[in-house]
């Protein structure tokens, strides 16, 4: 099993991004699947006009993404929480792919400096997510005060209580991942 775990912030001081280092060596620590940090900051991608399948020439930046996320079995997409949404640069890459995010079951982590932990991402990109088919698990994982909660190099600071939720929360991914791999035999 292959796991992308995509970071979503592109700001400057961005705090999602300590969540997607936890999560990598979390999956990889416990063997959980391999794992692949797909990070929006270093694509640097202009706004799209045009989705992947319609490009004549596409980037190999863009191609290169569209492969790392077509090739997981299963997503994990950090988002922060801005202004009540969830950034452009995520929107942007949603709007990028069809096939590869096709029935792709998605976990959904969102944070926030404050005390709700993103909550009210959640409705408008799961709209997103569900409109271009992608099979968004129904565990939730949201990191309030991510600030305090994860140092700048992924480590959490209640080690016991991440963990515990971290676990629960990629089970649910993985019996996803499992799921539609038996109903997707390969041919």
């Amino acid at each position: 099993m292959h796991i992308a775990i995509l970071s979503t912030s592109v700001r400057a001081g961005r705090n999602s991004h300590r969540v997607g280092l936890y999560f990598k060596k979390y999956v990889e620590k416990n063997e959980i699947a391999t794992a692949d940090l797909i990070d929006l900051q270093d694509y640097k991608f202009p706004i799209f006009e045009e989705r992947l399948r319609f490009m004549i020439d596409p980037s190999p930046q863009i191609v290169d993404f569209a492969t790392r996320i077509k090739n997981a079995d299963g997503v994990v997409v950090i988002t922060p929480e801005y202004n009540g949404g969830f950034p452009a640069s995520l929107k942007n890459v949603i709007d990028l792919l069809s096939v590869e995010w096709k029935r792709k079951p998605t976990g959904i982590v969102t944070v926030s400096t404050g005390a709700f932990g993103g909550v009210l991402v959640y409705p408008s990109l799961i709209f997103s997510l569900w409109k271009k088919g992608v099979w968004v698990i129904p565990a939730r994982y949201q990191v309030p005060h991510v600030q305090e909660a994860f140092d700048e190099n992924g480590y959490p600071a209640d080690i016991t209580g991440t963990e515990k939720r971290t676990q629960t929360f990629l089970q649910e991914l993985v019996w996803c991942m499992e799921a539609r791999e038996k109903m997707n035999p390969p041919d």
